[in-house]
């Protein structure tokens, strides 16, 4: 074996050519997987934060799509919820008017795709058709609402336009906490006559009504 080093001892120089060869791919390899690993965690740093910074719009995006939808509701409520008002612009209830349809069908979608929790906006997708249902429901009222009040009760003829006049009269009386219960109860019975196959009144404008003269007829409780 001695002799085997002493007489090849010339081979030590190729092979510690290889294997030096081999250490310095080595190196170079770790070396590259560690840059690898640290340009990695820079992109997943970055995805993270471009991520949290898209969350954030969302949630603002989410809550100024629920105030315009809040917007339009309230809007609406002047309408279903007072009926003097209804009386004067009587095109909002009409559903036989394409505009009115459009915006009650409009308004259903929209609060259909509302979630109770707004977590569930966060998903693009969800949000991209909710914001549009709102959207589609604030044009559509605009629309119906210029054309109700440019036309106010244009529609009807002159006895209807006396009926729906003196039911205005009565609803201001059914209202009025000066009158006594009788006069209102009287009055509330009188304007839904008189409204009768002109207009639609609406649940709820017709329940507010009713528990106010209620609330007046029952003596000790609050109006």
């Amino acid at each position: 074996m001695m002799n085997f080093a002493g007489d090849f001892w010339w081979l030590i120089f190729p092979i510690g050519g290889v294997v030096g060869g081999w250490a310095a791919r080595i190196a170079a390899y770790n070396e590259k997987r560690r840059r690898d690993k640290i340009e990695l965690e820079r992109i997943k740093a970055n995805a993270q934060i471009e991520q949290l910074r898209i969350t954030q719009t969302s949630r603002s995006a989410i809550t100024k799509t629920f105030a315009r939808h809040d917007d339009v509701n309230d809007r609406w409520f002047g309408y279903e919820l007072d009926l003097a008002t209804l009386i004067q612009y009587p095109m909002m209830t009409d559903l036989r008017e394409p505009l009115t349809l459009a915006f009650h069908k409009a308004k259903v979608r929209a609060d259909d795709l509302r979630p109770t929790d707004p977590d569930e906006l966060l998903d693009p997708a969800v949000f991209a058709e909710y914001r549009d249902a709102v959207g589609e429901y604030a044009t559509a009222f605009d629309a119906a609402e210029r054309e109700a009040r440019r036309r106010k009760q244009s529609d009807f003829s002159p006895v209807e336009r006396e009926r729906l006049e003196r039911a205005r009269r009565l609803v201001a009386i059914a209202g009025d906490e000066a009158a006594t219960p009788a006069e209102r109860q009287a009055a509330y019975r009188k304007a839904r006559d008189e409204l009768e196959g002109l207009i639609v009144v609406p649940p709820p404008a017709a329940q507010q009504l009713e528990t106010r003269i209620v609330a007046a007829l029952e003596p000790g409780r609050e109006h």
